[in-house]
């Protein structure tokens, strides 16, 4: 019996890793197929809210993706912007960073002719140049992906008012009834974490704006941006979104060092409030996740898919716990994927 129970748990950890690395190979189709799938727990709602007031299931889902589409203009627009900007800047920065290197050389005890020819604008400029490049590339590729979450994301919302009728169709009314509720259930809590998770990286992306411009830090709104993407990923994504615009602090106010001072702690208590107080407030203990899990987490989706996949690694995580939270069978996987502290805080009460 143990030897039955060690082949199935080396096959079942074979079969992971096969489906991984078959989702490596086909990231170009599974990427926008995943976010399509996180998108429709966003925009279904909606669908089923507009056909429940008789609006038709096509005009409900034109509207809701004329919607996704402006979004995702006034995002291209944005990042275009903000990457224009930068570079427009970055002759000044550069010619700074000269002034700092050679500053900074002048004190150490180095020969004049070690390291002292260093031209930063020879060094970057070949490399703000091919960076122009790779976001006009970015850009394309966006639009490739982007064609194809929309895609998927119509079939999926054209087929989500139908799947209880089709439930109904299907099982035994009893049957059809628990799989019903269980999937409502799933696609509530999904929707809601999203929603939620959504609102906290936006609401921490304008306390970042607001606070760099106050600083007069430049370039705010570009890392107010950046920290709402980045803070999709815990607790790495608000140190990767903190750094740039300290960095750019110390070059902007050298040789004072109050300001970047200042916009360190600045950013590290907005980070630290979001992600530590109100973060788990509004979710509750029950969509904690165990740090060992979004570790490994950001681990594998990020082999699998880069930085794509550390963006979505804990969403997916989420969802896989609250998928097995609602499957008797699979209770004991979501059990074990949480944090752990609502049971501390039962034992305690007992």
């Amino acid at each position: 019996m143990k030897r039955s129970n060690l082949m199935v748990g080396l096959l079942s950890v074979l079969v992971v890793f096969t489906v991984a690395a078959a989702f490596k190979v086909a990231h170009t189709v599974v990427i926008p197929l995943m976010i399509a799938w996180l998108l429709s727990y966003i925009c279904g709602p909606v669908v089923n809210y507009l056909v429940h007031k008789k609006v038709p299931l096509g005009v409900a889902v034109f509207a809701v993706l004329a919607l996704v589409l402006f979004v995702c203009y006034l995002g291209g627009v944005f990042l275009g912007g903000r990457v224009s900007d930068v570079l427009a800047q970055s002759p000044r920065y550069v010619n700074q960073l000269n002034a700092i290197y050679q500053d900074v050389v002048s004190g150490l005890d180095v020969p004049e002719d070690f390291l002292a020819d260093i031209n930063w604008a020879r060094q970057l400029g070949p490399k703000l140049a091919a960076l122009s490049g790779s976001v006009a590339v970015f850009m394309g590729n966006f639009l490739g992906k982007l064609i194809l979450v929309l895609i998927f994301l119509v079939f999926m919302l054209l087929g989500k008012p139908y799947f209880k009728y089709k439930m109904a169709a299907a099982f035994p009314p009893d049957r059809a009834t628990q799989f019903t509720e269980m999937i409502a259930s799933i696609s509530k809590q999904i929707g809601q974490y999203l929603v939620v998770k959504v609102a906290i990286s936006g609401t921490t992306g304008v306390m970042v704006w607001v606070a760099l411009t106050l600083l007069k830090v430049e370039f705010a709104l570009t890392w107010g941006a950046l920290a709402f993407f980045l803070n999709f990923i815990p607790s790495i994504g608000s140190i990767l979104a903190s750094i740039p615009p300290i960095l750019l602090a110390i070059v902007q106010y050298y040789p004072s060092v109050w300001t970047p001072v200042l916009t360190a702690v600045v950013l590290l208590l907005i980070q630290m409030t979001m992600g530590n107080v109100i973060e788990p407030k509004i979710m509750g203990d029950s969509l904690n996740l165990s740090p060992v899990v979004i570790l490994l987490s950001l681990i594998f989706f990020g082999w699998m898919w880069g930085m794509t996949g550390a963006l979505l690694s804990v969403p997916i995580a989420a969802t896989i716990k609250i998928v097995c939270e609602n499957i008797d069978a699979l209770k004991p996987i979501s059990i074990l994927m949480g944090s752990g502290k609502q049971f501390m805080k039962e034992k305690a009460k007992v």
